[in-house]
């Protein structure tokens, strides 16, 4: 039982899968016998040490090697790769060159993980094992290796193991092993190893000391922790069993320190396994009735039904487990909530581990495992090693390193240990320059609580003033060679530094230093870093020096002067001489004067700026309008040399076809019912007009408005927003938009009706309202946002009164900076998604690859690439920034897009019956493209109430006709060609 417990733990945690035996299983069943058989073999020396010389062990022909040779096959059986073939010359060069390139890009970067896995796979082909053993300890040193490459390195290690020496360093990397992440399968070949040694001394203690360590860790899993039950207690009835034969020659004395002590031994394992809510529970309680000669106690059934209970209670979260693909972060989440609620600390901890097996980079877990220990359990070793692990799994994320510092202060950790835990933050390489800073904060934080104020001078004083000293000089070389910035603009670093110099070493002139060298970084102009100083000199200096730093900061700032300039009177009006206060007043007086003067300035000049604006802006409204004017001239001529045309085309019985404009205005019009007779005489069949009653366009321009102007005006209807959406960036070539997007919408539930917003002149807009019956639908339709429609994205957004909800936020995509979110730029044209995935997939798990497109579809040569997490992301920054695709150089980084500014218009900017207000700066090249909004500019208009109700969600028809131009003869027209 206990070889079919192992083979169901070493599965992934899902539904078991039905069907014909996969391929392997026979060589997987071969080597579960090897173990078995040396499991007995090896059960067999441990009862002869057990029941004394009595028992012969020469009968079996079992020595103490056996047990480590036919182990070591069974493990090789099992890790040994099949035969290759290939030409050795060709493949082992190129190999080798693989090999020097991997070697020489970790001495670049340490931190390469793939590196690591493809260096150590390429040795161990090649069959360089010490090369592989150190290529693989420089691996666990600075990564925790998951349970695939641990269970590799053990085969090997095991298959070369000779001597009782070997097999130590085989018990030391098991113990390395079992601390990385919660592994049953690691667990049980330890424990099935262990059973190897059993002929050395004290080799059966360690068997079961393995076994209850094993039982400690994963023994409350609910789906693997079954198979280290029963190899556990298999080893313990393999020895009762093979002390069967001989107990019966035994004392009663001695059989009852042997034999029935082991006998009580398998009884413990079985209550103490029915006692633990597992999954085939019923099973393991029907082998006891079975194994046992006594009726089970009362007590172990009880014991039994309520574990039964308790599995009907978990049953629900690990079965979601089961459902749920990797890395099942949510699932976990929940399974994690609910054991909380409960408190058992050793199941909180083991669901912790299960979901960091998966989640092993997701920091968020990593903080939320760490401050529970450091909250409830508080055990030192415990606390040290999960914070270990987390910075180790997530040597990014600061608030790890800082929690790790805190972590080892709590619990008295040697100060070296902890400085040398602050150098290796140091390295880890964080993504931003403020992350530094914390992380000198916690250490600078930790060194100033080591040392007592009491003495004037101590070695941990100095050693403190040295931290700061040199976490300033690391934040202008290090850090600000490296992000252009130092992180710390407001001197938060230098701030405390004095505030300690002042507070707790009575040191006011060092104080004052650091506060100059402050003001001297640009801080100098804020009011609020002169107010700081004030209260640290009001604290701790004296009344002159807090005289001489206000006086500097109502020269100075320019934020808040008028706050400044009030602090400085109301000092001298309570502390001050009549000196003091004129000397105060005036230089207050003389400073808001001419603070007054620049506003006025500022104002005069912001004023000027948006008078050219506006002037601007009426010249390309005037030019626009004459351009729409001679536009529609030249296109009346047209149309009267077009119906001189008709008059001799008549003659000859042709029809001509109706303008297709026209054509699609009055398809998407609905005629009043004394016009239909009218249209239908003129309409032939497919929009062909019928003989001898052909009229000109301009009669047509007349017919089109005046239908228009008959056409019951609809009001916007605020109460049927919720069932609507606005539908823009449609093409305006669409001849029948309501035709063509009404099966579009259908897909998401009944559509009552589709109303696109035509121009004056019958020409489609772009967009659309699309009315649903249900506000399901709606919210289903929003779902089609960014759909291609002939080639454009189409673009479906709620439809809402901006006049009734000015707060409402349409979409848009993160301003933020996103750690695993990387920004490529450069990118040729022809780059399609496919592509680029295929190459960022090399450095982890892509989630989503967005390329960024313009309102009409074509890239841009932009694209956003979401990883799994922050680790992947940074790997991929370090290999493809500046990589080439296609002849074009590439830029990747992470994301971090700039905050858009929205605009104010020119008539909020001034405030009635004061200065202007500050006016909001675009650049040298003004208002960017990406911060025009995506709504019409007919819904913008607040100064037109007829645009207004056109643009509503009802179509309301246009009230101005289209004027007829002067008539011109075919003369005219033929003149007209001759000037071109």
């Amino acid at each position: 039982m206990a070889t079919a417990a192992a083979t169901s733990a070493s599965e992934p945690e899902a539904e078991p899968k039905a069907g014909p035996k996969a391929e392997g299983e026979e060589e997987e069943v071969k080597a579960a016998r090897t173990r078995r058989k040396v499991l007995s073999r090896a059960v067999a020396a441990a009862t002869c040490k057990t029941m004394g010389p009595g028992w012969d062990q020469q009968e079996e022909g079992m020595s103490e090697s056996d047990g480590d040779e036919e182990y070591a096959m069974a493990s090789s059986a099992e890790s040994s790769p099949g035969e290759y073939e290939w030409e050795y010359d060709e493949e082992e060069e190129k190999n080798q060159l693989e090999i020097e390139r991997l070697e020489e890009q970790l001495s670049i970067n340490v931190y390469d993980y793939n590196c690591h896995v493809d260096l150590i796979r390429l040795l161990r082909l090649e069959g360089e094992l010490t090369k592989v053993r150190m290529a693989r300890q420089k691996m666990s040193e600075i990564f925790p290796l998951t349970e695939e490459l641990w269970l590799e390195w053990l085969h090997d290690e095991i298959s070369m193991a000779l001597d009782g020496l070997d097999r130590e360093h085989v018990y030391d990397l098991f113990e390395k092993a079992v601390k990385d992440y919660i592994c049953p399968n690691i667990w049980l070949e330890y424990g099935q190893y262990s059973v190897g040694g059993i002929g050395q001394k004290g080799g059966l203690e360690k068997v079961r000391s393995v076994f209850e360590r094993a039982l400690s860790s994963v023994g409350l899993h609910m789906t693997k922790g079954l198979a280290i039950w029963e190899a556990y207690r298999e080893f313990e009835s393999a020895i009762v069993e093979a002390a069967r034969p001989i107990a019966g020659f035994l004392s009663p004395f001695d059989r009852e320190q042997t034999f029935d002590s082991q006998l009580e031994k398998v009884h413990s394992l079985f209550r103490r396994q029915l006692a633990i809510p597992l999954y085939d529970m019923e099973a393991t309680f029907a082998e006891y009735e079975e194994w046992s000669e006594d009726p089970i106690p009362e007590s172990v059934i009880q014991s039994y039904n309520k574990a039964l209970q308790q599995l009907e209670k978990y049953k629900p979260y690990e079965e979601a487990l089961l459902q749920a693909e990797a890395p099942r972060l949510a699932e976990y989440q929940a399974y994690i909530d609910f054991e909380v609620k409960i408190g058992d600390p050793a199941r909180i901890q083991l669901i912790f581990e299960r979901a960091l097996v998966e989640n092993c980079l997701v920091p968020d877990l990593w903080i939320r495992y760490s401050q529970y220990l450091d909250r409830h359990l508080k055990v030192k070793d415990l606390v040290l090693s999960v914070h270990n692990r987390a910075v180790r799994n997530c040597p990014w994320t600061v608030a790890l390193w800082t929690r790790y510092l805190l972590a080892m202060e709590r619990h008295g950790v040697d100060h070296r240990v902890i400085s040398v835990t602050f150098e290796k933050a140091l390295s880890a390489g964080f993504i931003q320059a403020t992350d530094y800073v914390e992380i000198w904060q916690a250490y600078l934080d930790y060194l100033r609580r080591r040392v007592d104020f009491k003495q004037d001078s101590s070695k941990e004083l100095e050693e403190l003033r040295a931290a700061f000293t040199r976490a300033l000089e690391y934040l202008k070389q290090e850090v600000e060679e490296r992000f252009n910035e130092s992180g710390d603009p407001s001197c938060m670093i230098m701030q405390n530094w004095a505030r300690m110099e002042a507070r707790l070493c009575n040191n006011m002139q060092k104080a004052r230093e650091l506060w100059d060298s402050i003001m001297t970084k640009g801080n100098a102009k804020y009011a609020n870093m002169w107010l700081e100083y004030y209260n640290l000199e009001r604290a701790h200096g004296d009344t002159q020096h807090c005289r001489k730093a206000l006086h500097r900061a109502v020269q100075c700032t320019s934020d808040y002067p008028e706050h400044v300039c009030e602090v400085l009177l109301t000092m001298e009006r309570t502390e001050g001489t009549l000196e003091d206060w004129d000397v105060a007043v005036q230089k207050t007086e003389t400073r808001l004067a001419r603070v007054n003067e620049q506003r006025i300035k500022a104002a005069e000049k912001e004023a000027a700026l948006t008078q050219q604006e506006e002037e601007k802006a009426e010249q390309r409204k005037r030019a626009r309008a004459e351009k729409k004017a001679l536009k529609k001239k030249k296109k009346t001529r047209g149309g009267d040399k077009r119906k001189a045309d008709e008059g001799e085309e008549k003659e000859w019985g042709d029809d001509e076809e109706e303008q297709p404009s026209k054509r699609r205005r009055l398809g998407n019009s609905v005629p009043p019912a004394g016009d239909a007779q009218g249209l239908e005489a003129q309409m032939g069949l497919f929009g062909k007009s019928a003989p001898g009653d052909v009229d000109s366009p301009s009669k047509q321009k007349e017919r089109a408005a005046a239908l228009k102007r008959d056409m019951p005006k609809v009001l916007h209807d605020s109460s049927k927003d919720s069932i609507t959406v606005f539908v823009s960036n449609l093409p305006y070539s669409m001849g029948e938009p309501a035709a063509q997007l009404r099966p579009l919408f259908e897909a998401c539930g009944e559509v009552v009706d589709v109303r696109p917003i035509f121009s004056s002149r019958g020409d489609f807009r772009g967009y659309c309202y699309v009315e649903f019956k249900e506000e399901r639908s709606a919210q289903q339709a929003l779902e089609l946002d960014r759909k291609d429609v002939e080639g454009r994205p189409m673009f479906v957004s709620p439809c809402v009164d901006k006049s009734k909800n000015p707060d409402f936020k349409v979409f848009r995509y993160s301003t933020a900076l996103e750690k695993h979110k990387l920004f490529v730029s450069g990118l040729p044209f022809s780059c399609t998604k496919e592509e680029l995935e295929e190459i960022c997939k090399a450095h982890g798990t892509v989630k989503d690859i967005r390329l960024v497109t313009n309102r009409a579809g074509k890239p841009k040569g932009l694209a956003y690439v979401e990883y799994e997490n922050e680790s992947q992301a940074s790997q991929a920054v370090l290999k493809m920034d500046g990589m080439t695709i296609k002849e074009n150089v590439i830029k990747v980084a992470i994301s971090n897009p700039p905050q858009r500014k929205v605009p104010e218009k020119p008539e909020a900017r001034r405030a009635p019956g004061g200065p202007m207000v500050p006016r909001q700066m675009y650049g040298a090249r003004g208002k960017g493209r990406t911060q025009l909004s995506l709504l019409p500019r007919a819904l913008q208009r607040t100064s037109a109430p007829a645009a207004q109700a056109e643009n509503g969600p009802a179509p309301q028809p246009a009230a101005t006709a289209a004027t007829e131009a002067p008539k011109m003869s075919n003369a005219d027209f033929a003149k007209l060609l001759l000037r071109k």
